[in-house]
């Protein structure tokens, strides 16, 4: 007989978790301030307070150059890896191919190879193959590689929890396994269809490593040019880049589960 363990008894595990989640969040969160400083360096607390640094990161076209190539990257990412994730996460569930397991041990490897192992690989094959190093092409593709994986992982949870049986019906009313698929079954996935286009953007538009490998100049990432600034010279402009990085990283997850939460709430 399980017994119940009061709030006051569990306070230290609350107080422990607390600080573990400051200890992991202070540091992202110190940049915000920094981001407003009035002074020439970074320093915490700020000595005072302005907004010259966005009007720089704004005002600069290294900045908004590398920021729209890393929009389209990360679009054109998105696009890629979700379309062929879900492709190979629904082949690979329907499938009662003995490998798969295999199979999709070898698609989700990414995600325990070192990443400058998988950029130096990547920027080799580019380099044999040509036309691809320091193009938008390249690096949707590069970043694709890793972004794939996150797909495949949530798309596969969501077949694992969806009825099959429902897309079969729909087939045996004679609809095509395509339309059954597009009309049945990725409709009621669509919350992690979501989620899965969301971490293929998230991913793509944080990639650094691939980046430095197979971009430079005009097509270099706002990640690539962000490191590049950190090596060479440190301003404040990189605390309001690294703000922004943050907002763009945290506000999108949280609308989404905000989102799936209230659905889920109505639907129940």
């Amino acid at each position: 007989m399980e017994s119940h363990v009061s709030h006051r008894n569990r306070l230290w595990l609350y107080i422990f978790v607390g600080l573990v989640v400051f200890y992991l969040v202070a540091p992202a969160l110190i940049v915000v301030p920094v981001s407003f400083s009035s002074t020439t360096s970074l320093a915490f607390p700020p000595a005072g307070w302005s907004t010259r640094w966005y009007e720089a990161f704004f005002g600069q076209e290294k900045w908004i150059g590398s920021l729209w190539v890393s929009l389209r990257v990360a679009f054109g990412t998105m696009i890629l890896a979700t379309v062929t994730g879900i492709a190979a996460s629904y082949a690979l569930h329907m499938s009662g191919f003995r490998l798969r397991t295999a199979i999709r041990a070898t698609l989700v490897s990414p995600l325990a190879v070192p990443a400058i192992l998988i950029a130096v690989g990547i920027f080799f094959v580019f380099a044999r193959l040509g036309g691809l190093l320091n193009t938008i092409h390249g690096l949707i593709l590069g970043h694709a590689v890793v972004a794939m994986p996150f797909v495949i992982l949530t798309m596969s949870a969501g077949f694992e929890s969806f009825d099959m049986s429902q897309e079969m019906v729909a087939r045996s009313l004679g609809a095509s396994r395509f339309k059954a698929f597009m009309t049945v079954t990725l409709p009621q996935l669509k919350f992690s269809v979501a989620t899965a286009m969301l971490l293929a953007f998230l991913v793509s538009f944080d990639e650094l490593i691939i980046s430095l490998m197979v971009s430079s100049g005009p097509v270099s990432t706002l990640s690539r040019v962000t490191f590049a600034t950190l090596r060479d010279d440190v301003d404040p402009t990189l605390a309001a880049v690294s703000t922004l990085m943050l907002v763009m990283t945290s506000v999108p997850p949280l609308i989404l589960h905000i989102v799936t939460t209230r659905s889920k709430r109505e639907d129940a």
